[in-house]
This record gives C-alpha cells, structure tokens and sequence, in this order.
C-alpha cells in the first residue's frame, strides 16, 4: 500500500487526496467541484463509495455530475462487485492514468441510481448509498462487526464467520424467537401506504448484482427499473430452503405465492420503524420519528477498465 500510495501522489499530484474525516471528505469533494474535475477514482469500501457519492450529490450540479471509478478495498465490496473498475492497486493506477490522458474515459461505463436516503427532518441532509437493509440484516451487521470477526478476518472469511455466529444464534430458543420475530415496521411502497407489520428482514438495493451470484430479489411482472426490495415476514415459512435459494440467486414459486416473502421494484419506499438501519454497511439512526424515505437518485457513470 505504502508504493501505490507514493506512486498515485507522484502521478496525481494535488490531486491524490486523503481526507482525514467525512467533512474534510465533503470539503475536498466541494472543491473538485469548483475545480471543474469531472473524473473522480475512489479507492475504499462500500461505506467510503457511500460517503463520496453523498458528497458529490451535495457539491456537484445534477447536470454535470462526474464520472466514479470504484477500486475496491476496505471492509465490504458490494459496490465494486456490480460497479467496480475491474483492477485495484496499481495496475488500476497505471490504465486510470491511461484513461485520463486519452480524454475519453466514458467510453466503457456502466450507470446506476444510488439510493438517496431522507429524514422526515429537514435539517437532517439527505445520503446516498446503494445497499440498504434493516431489522434482521441490521442486527446481522452488528454482528459482523464485532472485533472478534472484523479485526481477525479477511472480508470473505468475514462474511462466513457472521453466518455462523448468526446460525449459532438461532440455535438457541430464546435468540430465536426474538431474531425470527421481528421488528415493527410500517413500509409504504410507491403510493401505497403500508400497515404496520413486524419484519424479519427487509433489503432495498440499486445495484444489479451481488457477490458470488447470490441475488434476493425478483421484480414485479412488467416492470423495470428503479430500487429492488425484498421483504420477509416474521416466522416466515421454510425459512432454511428460502434462504438457500435466495442465496443461489433463485426465487421458487412458492415463495413468489407467499405473503410473507416480498419481492419487486420500485421507485420509491417509505419506512416508519424504531430500529436502526444499514446502509452500505453502516449502521445509521431513523430517528425520533422513525421515517426514512428511500427513493431512487440522479444517474452516475461508473467508469470500467476495458
């Protein structure tokens, strides 16, 4: 790391930056914007694309967003594995290098709307992201991110060693019952509004596809585009065949009949709940009220390496 850093700063100059904290993160952001730059590599893991994504929505006009190049590295990689730049490190160095000189580095790009997240709080600024999950999968990633897996592990190891502990949970009764119950959320989909139901998970992505082929998702019949969401009841039924076949990338029949399986797409979703969500691996408040509003964002070009 210690070269690629060297090399980067000698071949970017004022341009390589290391923000110390998010608002010198927004700072630098903003000034790249008034700078005119409209090519900006992200080298980290998905909560660092969440928070440059976030601040670039915030510096740059709608009109004239720039174009991403996501290498990936830190915790979780879901945004690199659909998005990605397809080279890391220095090789990804030397054809972003390529790309800059040639002028024509939207040749190959692949376009997604990220999720922007809203508080029913005004003062509360809105924040982009491209995963979204909350009840069971927030209490999931607390798990994950426990130093006895996150600081011993690699990412992939990681990912496993959380199933596991999740497992071992269930295991036992009284975890049990309180994981497969659920938590209390109202969700509106689109206009509709939703009733209260308790929730045992509920995703919510832009993305259009997820590690190592696992895809929980299918859509509603003659539609396209827009957020993806799956949600899953309390107690829902033949939970251990669900998830296998969710994890293949597959959705049975019976579980597409089933109420307490949900799946489909749409532009907009509102939810009203006490519990904390995740985005992008980062766990965020809802809070005092309890409403977020999830919606689909601006367009953004995500450079490729071919």
């Amino acid at each position: 790391m210690d070269e690629y850093r060297r090399a980067a700063r000698l071949a970017l100059g004022e341009m390589f930056l290391e923000p110390p904290s998010r608002d010198d993160l927004f700072a630098a952001v903003a000034s790249l914007s008034d700078a005119g730059i409209d090519f900006i590599a992200i080298d980290g893991g998905d909560g660092t694309v969440s928070d440059v994504l976030t601040a670039i929505y915030r510096a740059y006009p709608l009109s004239a967003l720039p174009a991403v190049a996501v290498l990936p590295s830190g915790n979780t990689n879901l945004i690199a594995g659909d998005v990605g730049f397809g080279h890391r490190g220095l090789p990804a160095l030397e054809r972003l290098l390529e790309l800059r000189d040639s002028g024509d580095f939207r040749r190959d790009v692949r376009r997604r709307q990220p999720l922007v997240v809203r508080w029913s709080d005004p003062a509360r600024p809105p924040v982009l992201g491209m995963f979204h999950g909350t009840a069971g999968f927030t209490w999931a990633i607390e798990l994950a991110h426990q130093p006895a897996i996150l600081d011993r592990y690699s990412h992939d190891t990681a990912v496993v060693m959380t199933l596991l502990s999740a497992l071992s949970q269930l295991i036992r009764a009284k975890s049990r019952r309180a994981w497969l119950g659920g938590s209390e959320i109202r969700i509106s989909i689109g206009a509709q509004n939703g009733e209260v139901e308790r929730c045992f998970v509920f995703l919510a992505t832009t993305l259009r596809r997820l590690s190592r082929g696992v895809w929980p998702f299918w859509r509603t019949a003659g539609a396209d585009g827009g957020m993806m969401y799956l949600n899953v009841g309390a107690n829902p039924p033949r939970l251990a065949r669900g998830l296998v076949a969710l994890l293949r990338g597959q959705a049975p029949a019976w579980m597409r009949a089933s109420d307490s399986w949900r799946s489909g797409n749409a532009q907009r979703i509102t939810l009203q709940a006490d519990t904390d969500f995740v985005l992008d691996g980062e766990v965020l408040s809802p809070g005092p009220d309890g409403i977020t509003h999830l919606s689909c964002g601006p367009a953004f070009d995500f450079v490729q390496a071919a």
